[in-house]
């Protein structure tokens, strides 16, 4: 009868720290992805960052009539067409 009892109160203790050890991996990757929050942020509000991301390029361009895309300016003339500047100055229209 003890030798049972000693045996279920191994098994317990095992299932006990194999269970603390799991909630605490699964803790520690949950604060990792907050950190990348806010330069997403700061990429929505400043044509200016330049961006790999085509939709993002598009809505700057409707809400600041200008964006950044891989480099290059782009802006919004009043007619409502998408030009950038050439490296002469000259106005290149998509």
């Amino acid at each position: 009868m003890t030798n049972i009892l000693i045996i279920l109160f191994f098994v317990l203790l095992f299932l006990l720290f194999f269970y603390s050890k799991r909630e605490n991996k699964s803790a520690q990757k949950t604060t990792i992805i907050p950190t990348y929050a806010p330069f997403l942020e700061e990429q929505d509000f400043n044509p200016d960052i330049s961006t790999d991301n085509w939709d993002l390029h598009k809505l700057r361009l409707d809400k600041f009539k200008r964006s950044q895309y891989k480099g290059l300016t782009f802006f919004v003339s009043s007619e409502n067409r998408i030009y950038y500047l050439s490296e002469e100055g000259d106005k290149v229209y998509c």
